[in-house]
């Protein structure tokens, strides 16, 4: 459980962020999450943590500007006493487009809200965070199983692994554990603003579990990680994907 626990959940008004967020809350923690856009779904999670006994706070902040994740954690600073978890879960991609073809601002953007914020953000709580404290940042099965059309997107979640990696090491002397979950194709509005619907039906076809993953599957292995069972596991890229890889 994470009761009087605090955390950080970026991208927290959608999808994997809210399930992670009421996943968190439900187990205790208060949760200040951040969202971009769609000031109302942001505020119907909050609402929903609240009907079931919890507490969240959503901030605005688009990570997309440079000052977006500092801003973010500036505002979880005032509204949480001390920092015990953070997820990284927000990002953006495009529909697959050849390497060629992939203009340099939709690169810029999606380095910026999938790398740049997760970097500011880890940094931010190397500082700050409490000892003993969990860090999770969300990657994908495209770095192992890669697909045309997608190099930006694999790219920058790649070198999101590689950080991870870097900061288990340098905060394990503080009981800091920091760990990578990888999603499988996961039913969101963001897998299907980016594919076409035959291509998810043929990915579901070929993950052993035979169907598209939940949000809340990967909230539920987001939970073991940043909970008390989890924390002799550092440095670990765990795939959520169904057995898709």
């Amino acid at each position: 459980m994470l009761t009087g626990r605090t955390a950080v959940v970026t991208g927290g008004s959608r999808g994997i962020g809210r399930a992670i967020v009421e996943r968190l809350c439900r187990d205790g923690a208060h949760v200040v999450f951040g969202y971009a856009t769609g000031e109302e779904a942001a505020a119907e999670v909050v609402r929903a943590v609240e009907a079931a006994g919890g507490r969240a706070t959503a901030v605005r902040a688009d990570l997309a500007l440079p000052d977006g994740a500092e801003r973010l954690m500036a505002a979880a600073d005032e509204h949480l006493d001390g920092l015990d978890v953070l997820v990284n879960n927000a990002a953006t991609t495009y529909r697959p487009t050849p390497l060629a073809e992939t203009g340099a601002e939709d690169f810029d953007r999606v380095l910026a809200v999938n790398l740049r914020s997760v970097f500011l953000t880890v940094r931010h709580a190397a500082r700050v965070m409490r000892d003993g404290g969990r860090i999770v940042n969300i990657s994908t099965v495209n770095t192992v199983r890669p697909a045309p059309g997608i190099a930006a997107y694999a790219a920058s979640k790649g070198a999101v692994e590689q950080l991870t990696s870097i900061a288990a090491r340098e905060l394990g002397a503080r009981g800091i554990t920091v760990n990578t979950v990888s999603p499988g194709a996961t039913d969101t509005e963001l897998l299907r603003g980016a594919n076409p619907p035959q291509a998810l039906e043929a990915v579901a076809a070929l993950t052993p579990l035979g169907r598209l993953g939940r949000p809340s599957d990967v909230a539920d292995v987001v939970a073991f990680l940043v909970g008390p069972d989890g924390g002799w596991v550092t440095g670990q890229n765990i795939r959520a994907s169904g057995g898709l890889a």
